[in-house]
């Protein structure tokens, strides 16, 4: 994650089937700063696909990251290329993922056991192009080895990678289980290890350390901003999007972020009419949409209407109107509140 001079660094994490590009346009109108990432597109898909459309996002979305999986070096440097033609700000690699799909494709976590192909990847990358290329790991990896669950272990890894000139690491502060875990569980229940994280940075005060896993209160970023250089966040800004407002007044830059709720629907009403009217769905769009009157009266109204609506054949803008107008007439005026949550 390329640091910013507008403030913390804060970052949406990249999340398999919903931080596709609809999810990000409606993630940054709640707050400007925040650092988004694609989904992980493997680099055969980008380099033998259709990378047109896989790479495709809107101009507001910046700054922007695409995240990449994949091994071989070659095919790497060329999607990197890709994503770097295409606009991206920052290429990111996917060494954290445990699930077997991944796995059997030889990327993701089961990565951290090879760190020099990890490194061959970076340095095919940084040829390839100007855009900075970084990694997403976790702490380590479990295969009834248990030198691979280890602060050496990590260390290792990361002062392999860094050699090759990666200079940012995202640090998911969970092991990966590689075997009999499923990639809910491995989210779950390996135990969170922040001190190892904050260790890192420690020793490697050069390398900017960006901290995931397990964050779900502004109590908690600022926590972790006292050790490490950024925070990613995952699916907490995804099923609570004014999470990301709340965050940015934590962090001293509610300038940058939405004034309401409703402000938010009524931004996203040009872009759902220009995607409906290029042959969009709907429901692609307002899946996105459903947490973010979370906690609000009427939520539920509101999640309902949208899901049950929006999937219709020739649904259009009006589905969105209505689901508002069921919404208390207080909700739709009232001042937005952000308090810091505590940690819990």
């Amino acid at each position: 994650m390329t640091t910013q001079a507008s403030g913390p660094p804060i970052a949406v994490a990249p999340m398999m089937d919903w931080t596709d590009r609809h999810c990000r346009y409606f993630l940054r109108l709640l707050n400007k700063d925040v650092h988004l990432y694609t989904e992980m597109l493997t680099a055969a898909a980008l380099v033998h696909g259709d990378g047109q459309r896989l790479l495709r996002f809107h101009p507001a979305e910046h700054p922007l990251a695409l995240q990449l999986g994949g091994s071989d070096p070659a095919l790497m440097a060329a999607a990197a290329r890709e994503g770097a033609a295409a606009g991206y700000d920052e290429i990111n690699i996917n060494v954290g993922c445990p699930s077997d799909r991944v796995q059997s494709g030889q990327f993701g976590a089961c990565l951290m056991a090879t760190p020099g192909k990890v490194a061959e990847c970076v340095r095919a990358m940084r040829a390839a192009t100007d855009v900075p290329v970084t990694i997403k790991t976790r702490i380590g990896i479990d295969r009834q080895d248990d030198n691979k669950d280890s602060y050496d272990f990590l260390l290792q890894f990361i002062e392999t990678v860094a050699d090759a000139g990666c200079t940012t690491f995202i640090v998911h502060a969970r092991k990966a289980i590689l075997e009999g875990l499923s990639p809910k569980d491995n989210r779950q229940v390996p135990p969170l290890n922040y001190e190892r994280v904050y260790r890192l940075k420690r020793e490697h005060p050069e390398l900017a350390i960006v901290l995931n896993g397990g964050v779900t209160t502004t109590a908690q970023v600022l926590h972790h901003l006292g050790h490490v250089d950024g925070v990613m966040i995952g699916r907490q800004a995804y099923q609570d999007p004014w999470f990301l407002v709340e965050l940015g007044h934590a962090v001293g830059r509610g300038g940058h972020t939405a004034a309401s709720r409703r402000a938010v629907v009524e931004e996203m009403r040009p872009y759902v009419e220009r995607e409906l009217a290029g042959g969009t769905e709907l429901k692609h769009i307002t899946r996105h949409m459903l947490g973010l009157f979370k906690g609000q009266p009427g939520a539920r109204a509101w999640r309902r209407h949208l899901s049950e609506n929006a999937h219709r054949p020739g649904a259009g803008i009006a589905v969105i109107d209505r689901a508002l107008a069921r919404l208390p007439s207080e909700e739709l005026t009232a001042p937005a509140r952000y308090k810091t949550r505590a940690c819990r």
